[in-house]
């Protein structure tokens, strides 16, 4: 056996390998329900002169399934709890009021569950009954031009998953986003990866003025 690798071998003749890949346990258990292989990452940091300001940059990766959105709800209030956490920290230690920034794959179409959440405290378009949210978040593309059409293209899906949201306040805003092609652009026609964009989901972008105090 080589000394770096770990090995089992065991005799087909008397013993029958199981497959457990598929048992992932009662999905009605809280336990194994919420617990998914998604991350969430989170930094402070600090603009150089002149300004001095401190922001903090978040990234996620939320749960993919349109039939758990009880899980991707979950895990986006999680997310938003540890970020004011996180950010009472970053003020505490530094005596400052930090921006927050966070981006990533929500896996969820703008007025869902989860989008609806993020940017109101509510889960349904035009519900009366906000939470109070640990983080109050707006979309970068909603507050300059409205959401994208899509930023996941496939075979069996077209639409808006990606998004980059920002903490409003006086001392940063977004002042210009990274353009995303139309559905019959010649670069996204055929669907996605392709040679012109290596991943099935577009990449987007933001620039952010910080004003100085």
């Amino acid at each position: 056996m080589d000394k770096d690798c770990d090995s089992l071998i065991h005799e087909t003749e008397s013993l029958d390998l199981q497959d457990t890949r598929n048992d992932r346990g009662d999905p009605n258990d809280p336990r194994v329900r919420l617990k998914r292989d998604c991350v969430g990452i989170m930094a402070a940091f600090r603009f150089k002169n002149p300004s001095s300001h401190h922001v903090i940059i978040a990234n996620t990766h939320i749960y993919w399934d349109p039939e758990w959105a009880d899980v991707k709800l979950a895990q986006a209030k999680y997310l938003l709890s540890r970020l004011a956490k996180f950010k009472k920290m970053v003020a505490d230690k530094f005596d400052c009021t930090p921006s927050v920034l966070v981006a990533g794959d929500f896996n969820s179409v703008p007025g869902d569950q989860v989008y609806q959440y993020i940017v109101s405290g509510t889960t349904s378009v035009g519900a009366e009954n906000a939470e109070d949210l640990p983080i109050p978040l707006s979309s970068v593309y909603a507050f300059t031009r409205g959401e994208p059409h899509f930023t996941n293209c496939t075979s069996n899906f077209i639409g808006t998953l990606d998004y980059i949201l920002f903490s409003p306040s006086e001392d940063i805003k977004p002042i210009s986003y990274l353009e995303l092609p139309e559905r019959e652009s010649s670069d996204v026609s055929d669907g996605l990866p392709n040679y012109y964009h290596p991943s099935d989901h577009l990449p987007i972008g933001a620039e952010f003025e910080v004003f100085q105090a």
